[in-house]
């Protein structure tokens, strides 16, 4: 049996199956400044999570200057006016703790967990960066970590097997105009274009603690870690706005069959084929993350056993969404050829599948299945400080409420099996299909006459 505590004490989960009494403590409030705090005590190990999303990622960027959201994860770990390039990192682990950062489209979010007695050097650390940065900031720092962004992106995108499909499949699902259309990591000209000016105020505009949220999580006392969070955090100034997104609104389905082949240096052919999704956190979210788990994840899944098992035509799948909370949100299958198939039978077995779901609907006993895996990692993830803490940001800053947290297995529970088929048959019909394939690169040259 597992358990969680709340201020009352532990709280029973019960079998792996059913969670039914999982609910972790929650207090939520405001500063004056506008940054919204979440605090989740639990003492059951003597480390603390902080956790710190702003809401900018590369939606937010402008035409010409893709690639600065990434860029300034880089540049918020090369120090600030009190803290030197470097030290961040070398504070924390050298107090014991791990740290790091990522971008995804919507947020940037930075994290740390440490032994509980460190909590306020990281709350230090962290406010500093975000009240303090720009007089840190230098041209030699931009230029040193523009150059590791570019090598970044030629490591892990431009010269690795498959590496760029997740910039190919956004600018495949959305239109060229959609903030969600462009690359993550940006691009070589873009990077080579920033300017110290630029970097500077795209920081000034979302860097601020009114775009951010901040959630800790694990062994601590509430109200000393209240009167932390007002001391480090509390004299930072609000912003003074942000430009509105353009519209993010998109028709429900593609239409019609799109498809990119792309030929790779890669030994097997690999197929995505992504689909427009609900958003994160609406109903139909949850019928569709159902869907996903009945299709691709793990072994006893419809894909694995088909695919990999029976026919032999796949040494891997899953199946899963992005997790998009504007316009539109993907559902995407993967599947990778076994040595010896091609690309248009990996395809066609994956489409075969998707279209027996759609036809003959969801059984309740997948659905019982799916649900008890989906249970099972949320329940194990959330005895994690960090993941935890990282949960409660993600509700917080997307959806604008951290206490959502709580209510995601209900959400899941509430899901049956018609709702399941619904969301096949409304949304992964050939009128809603992307299909990104990537095939090995021919062979070139030619051996003795």
């Amino acid at each position: 049996m597992t358990w969680f505590r709340d201020r009352k004490g532990y709280l029973p989960t019960g079998s792996p199956s059913r969670f039914p009494a999982m609910r972790l403590p929650l207090d939520s409030y405001r500063l004056a400044n506008g940054l919204l705090v979440t605090l989740s005590e639990d003492h059951s190990a003597p480390v603390v999570a902080v956790n710190l999303w702003y809401h900018v990622g590369s939606a937010n960027e402008r035409p010409g200057r893709t690639g600065f959201a990434h860029l300034f994860e880089h540049m918020l770990f090369q120090g600030s006016a009190h803290v030197s390039a470097n030290e961040h990192f070398e504070l924390v682990q050298r107090a014991g703790g791990t740290l790091n950062g990522s971008t995804w489209l919507e947020r940037t979010n930075y994290f740390e967990t440490v032994p509980s007695h460190h909590l306020e050097m990281a709350l230090w650390l962290e406010a500093d960066r975000m009240g303090a940065l720009l007089p840190a900031m230098t041209q030699a720092k931009l230029d040193t970590q523009r150059d590791v962004v570019k090598n970044e992106r030629r490591w892990s995108v431009d010269n690795q097997p498959y590496g760029t499909w997740w910039e190919r499949l956004p600018a495949l699902c959305f239109p060229s105009e959609h903030p969600f259309h462009h690359s993550l990591i940006g691009s070589m000209d873009d990077l080579n274009a920033a300017r110290l000016e630029d970097v500077a105020e795209f920081f000034r505009t979302y860097y601020t603690p009114d775009n951010a949220v901040l959630t800790i999580a694990g062994d601590i006392d509430v109200s000393r870690t209240r009167a932390m969070v007002a001391r480090h955090f509390g004299p930072i100034l609000r912003g003074t706005g942000r430009p509105a997104l353009p519209s993010m609104d998109l028709p429900r389905t593609f239409g019609a069959w799109t498809r990119d082949l792309v030929e790779d240096d890669v030994v097997v052919s690999r197929v995505f084929l992504a689909s427009r999704a609900p958003v994160f956190g609406t109903t139909a979210y949850y019928a569709g993350s159902v869907c996903a788990a009945v299709l691709g994840q793990r072994r006893g899944s419809r894909l694995y056993r088909a695919l990999v098992r029976q026919r032999e035509v796949a040494s891997d799948v899953s199946a899963f969404t992005w997790d998009l909370a504007k316009g539109s949100d993907l559902f995407v299958v993967e599947a990778t050829a076994r040595p010896g198939t091609d690309a248009g039978t990996l395809e066609s077995a994956v489409v075969a599948e998707i279209d027996r779901l759609c036809g003959d609907g969801v059984r309740a006993d997948e659905v019982a299945r799916a649900l008890a895996l989906v249970e099972t990692d949320y329940v194990s993830s959330m005895q994690a400080a960090g993941d935890r803490a990282d949960a409660i940001s993600k509700f917080a800053t997307l959806l604008g409420d951290p206490s959502l947290v709580n209510d995601q297995l209900d959400r899941y529970r509430a899901v049956t099996s018609a709702d399941v088929t619904a969301f096949a048959r409304d949304f992964l019909g050939e009128d809603n299909r992307a299909s990104l394939v990537y095939v090995p690169r021919p062979a070139t040259g030619g051996g003795a006459a």
